[in-house]
C-alpha cells in the first residue's frame, strides 16, 4: 500500500477474482493487519467493493465471529484518503456514479482502488485450517456454533451474505482456541428498513455453485439461502468431504451429488429432483450424532419454508450432542 507512513506491506496472503489480500504492519502500533485491495476501474468491481464496505461498516466491531474492519481507504492515483473523509468531501461519488451509470467514471489511466484494512487472521481460511489437521469432532462443533451465531447476528442486522463457503471464513487464534471470522462481503446485501429479513426476496443469482441453494439457481430466494450454504459447509466439515476446484485445482470442503464422473452441486441436484433424499451421513452411519444428521436435513431442505432460519439454527446447534455417536434405529 502506498500510504507508507501508516502501513507497510509484508507479503501477499491471498488472491481471488476481485481482489488481493496482503499481510501488513501498522507502523505506529506495530500490529499485524490484513489489507485487501480491490480495483475500482470497472462497475462490477466497484459494486462489490462498495457492498463490502457498507456491510462491514454497518456491523463494525459488534460480533467476534465477523471480520473486523479497521478502516477503508480510497486510492485515486497517488492520493490516499480514508473513506469517511471522502464521504464528507464528496470524492467517493465517482464510485457511486460508476455503479449507477454502468461504466467507469474514473480517469482511465488513474489507479483507483479501495483498500480494506482488517484484523489479521493467523490461521488463514477455514478450508486451509481444517484440511491441514486431522478430523476433530470438538473443533467441528465449536466452528458450527460460532458460524451459526455469526449468521444469526448478520441476519438480525439485515445483512445477507450470499457467498458463504469455507474459503470465505478466516481463522484467528483466540485465548480459548481458534476463532472463526465470516469475511468477504462483496456479494452481500444490506437490507434497508425493518422487519424479518427472511421475508425479503432477491433475484440476482450469485455465490459459488457448490454452496448455492436450489432457489438461488432459479433466481428468487431469501436469507435462508445462507442457511443452505452453511448446511453444505457443516456437512463437509463433519465428514471431510472435498472436491477439487476446476479453476485453481485446490482441494475445497463441499458436498455434492456424484453422477458417474460428474460432481453436481447439491442445490442444482435438488432443483432437478426436489424429492431427492440426501444420504446423511454419506460415508459412515456412525460418523456423526443423530441430532446433527437431522439438523443438516433441516438446513438443506429443498423448500426454504421448511428450512431453519438463522435464529432457530443458533439455538439448535447449541443442543447438538456431539459427544454421542449416531444411534442405530
Amino acid at each position: 500500500m502506498a500510504e507508507e507512513a501508516k502501513y507497510s506491506i509484508v507479503r501477499e496472503v491471498g488472491r481471488g477474482s476481485y481482489g488481493v489480500v496482503y499481510e501488513a504492519i501498522a507502523n505506529r502500533t506495530k500490529r499485524r493487519v490484513a489489507v485487501k485491495r480491490m480495483h475500482c476501474n470497472v462497475p462490477e468491481n466497484v459494486e462489490l467493493a462498495l457492498q463490502e464496505s457498507w456491510a462491514l461498516r454497518s456491523v463494525q466491531r459488534q460480533h467476534e465471529n465477523v471480520i473486523q474492519l479497521e478502516e477503508c481507504v480510497l486510492q485515486n492515483g497517488r492520493a490516499f484518503q480514508p473513506l469517511d473523509e471522502c464521504r464528507r468531501s464528496g470524492s467517493h461519488l465517482l464510485l457511486v456514479e460508476t455503479c449507477l451509470k454502468g461504466r467507469s467514471c474514473v480517469e482511465p489511466r488513474s489507479a483507483c482502488c479501495l483498500w480494506f484494512v482488517m484484523e489479521f487472521c493467523e490461521g488463514g481460511t477455514m478450508n486451509e485450517y481444517l484440511l491441514a489437521r486431522s478430523p476433530d469432532a470438538r473443533l467441528n462443533c465449536s466452528f458450527m456454533r460460532q458460524l451459526s451465531s455469526a449468521v444469526a447476528f448478520l441476519h438480525r442486522n439485515r445483512i445477507v451474505h450470499r457467498d458463504l463457503k469455507a474459503d470465505n471464513i478466516l481463522v484467528a487464534h483466540g485465548r480459548a482456541g481458534p476463532v472463526v471470522k465470516v469475511a468477504d462481503f462483496g456479494l452481500s446485501k444490506v437490507c434497508r428498513g425493518r422487519g424479518n429479513v427472511n421475508q425479503l426476496c432477491f433475484s440476482s443469482a450469485c455465490g459459488s455453485n457448490f454452496y448455492m441453494a436450489p432457489e438461488v439457481w432459479e433466481g428468487r430466494y431469501t436469507a435462508k439461502a445462507d442457511i443452505f450454504a452453511l448446511g453444505v459447509i457443516f456437512w463437509a466439515m463433519a465428514e471431510r468431504i472435498t472436491f477439487r476446484d476446476g479453476d485453481t485445482e485446490r482441494e475445497l470442503l463441499g458436498t455434492y451429488i456424484r453422477q458417474g464422473e460428474e460432481l453436481i452441486p447439491l442445490g442444482e441436484a435438488l432443483l432437478e429432483n426436489p424429492n431427492l433424499k440426501l444420504q446423511i451421513p454419506l460415508r459412515n452411519e456412525k460418523s456423526m450424532p443423530e441430532d446433527l444428521c437431522q439438523l443438516l436435513h433441516h438446513m438443506l431442505a429443498f423448500n426454504p419454508k421448511e428450512r431453519l432460519d438463522a435464529s432457530q439454527l443458533e439455538a439448535q446447534i447449541r443442543r447438538i450432542s456431539y459427544g454421542r455417536k449416531r444411534q442405530r434405529s
